[in-house]
């Protein structure tokens, strides 16, 4: 096999390769990327066994073939070179990779392209369009929310998606929080609903343009995603996603206003004092003022007060910080609305509020964040 490449190009393709493989060790095949030469085009193909990357880019082709290389390896020796284009020679167990520009030479041992994992094509795979920008949408908003340990409820690492008439929705949930976002008026083939890994949701989250669309089809245990030159795919994960829709409560008749940039700031603020261990702030709301206490520690407190848009008696509650300020990083409005509902009276002048805790935006858009309330 012979070839000549773009630096530039290849290393485009290469650090998305990287992003798929995580077994860094160079004899493993799983550290390799499959090479094949033909057609003046260069398929470049990585896998973890269960996230899978395939890629086409043309390439000056003198003798056609395949092979494997370690990719951690390939993408330093790219690295270390100028842009131009790369000479790239098969020779026996090894190959040679040599710079037009430069008088330098690489030798990089190969292994053998029938020991990597077989890749299937996904022709006569019934795909379906969304808008790309959209699509990143539903996944960013939701794609922090999910349980980070695999333990006995494994089918929560993922995010579901489902289909339901003409609306596509997207969960995520650790059973604390969840992360909600609906998207109407698609018409779109119907399909099964799928728990989808995080890798491949933060690989098109990464990669995938904003504008345009992209290509998905969820058949049998498998989702397939492409645009561009690049198609992901990957198993789903299997399990029965609970019923996401009794956690998000009803009739929720209380809610208070706040700034976002303003919310924002004072917890970068307060929570410089929260015990990292519990991350426990609390929300003191009075007519026209929000006060967050960050809880007395060994080391100290703080609290800070900013304008809010609320009416009604004082209420108090104590929240996750990290379920506030993550929402927070997705919400695009000037403006953010909490719903909840009070419960019973504490003193003569607090309440609590209800189980759980609705984080809009403002005026209210397809995605919302349910918290649980913590004890204080």
């Amino acid at each position: 096999m012979r070839f000549t490449f773009n630096r530039d190009a290849m290393i485009k393709e290469i650090s998305i390769a990287q992003e798929i493989i995580t077994n860094k060790n160079a004899v493993s095949i799983l550290s390799n990327i499959l090479l094949i030469a033909e057609n003046n085009s260069l398929t470049i193909k990585a896998t973890d066994s269960t996230v899978k990357f395939t890629t086409l880019i043309p390439v000056d082709i003198q003798e056609e073939g395949r092979t494997t290389i370690y990719c951690d390896k390939f993408m330093s020796i790219l690295s270390s070179l100028p842009s131009g284009d790369i000479e790239f020679i098969q020779e026996d167990i090894g190959v040679i990779i040599k710079p037009i520009s430069k008088k330098v030479k690489f030798q990089l041992k190969s292994q053998a392209s029938d020991k990597f994992p077989e890749i299937g094509s996904s022709e006569n795979i019934p795909f379906f369009e969304l808008p790309s920008k959209e699509f990143k949408e539903m996944i960013r908003e939701t794609i922090f929310a999910v349980l980070t340990d695999d333990g006995k409820k494994y089918f929560m690492t993922g995010v579901y998606f489902v289909k339901e008439g003409d609306v596509l929705t997207m969960v995520a949930t650790d059973g604390r929080r969840l992360s909600c976002d609906r998207k109407k008026g698609f018409s779109v083939p119907d399909f099964q609903p799928a728990i989808i890994p995080i890798k491949i949701l933060s690989c098109v989250l990464k990669n995938a343009p904003d504008e345009g669309n992209i290509q998905i089809a969820v058949i049998e245990k498998s989702i397939f995603v492409k645009f561009g030159n690049i198609e992901f795919s990957s198993s789903l994960i299997e399990g029965s996603y609970p019923n996401y829709q009794k956690v998000i409560p009803e009739n929720l008749t209380q809610s208070f206003q706040v700034n976002k940039a303003d919310l924002d700031e004072a917890l970068k603020r307060t929570t410089i004092m929260v015990d990292k261990k519990v991350s426990r702030i609390i929300f003191k709301i009075s007519s026209g003022v929000l006060k967050l206490i960050s809880p007395e520690s060994d080391i100290g407190t703080a609290d800070e007060e900013i304008p809010c848009r609320y009416n009604g008696q004082n209420i108090s509650m104590a929240l996750n910080v990290n379920y506030i300020t993550e929402p927070l990083k997705v919400i695009n409005s000037e403006n953010v609305i909490f719903d909840f509902n009070i419960n019973e009276a504490k003193g003569d002048e607090e309440s609590n509020i209800t189980k759980a805790v609705i984080m809009r935006s403002e005026p209210a858009g397809d995605y919302i964040h349910v918290i649980m309330p913590m004890s204080y």
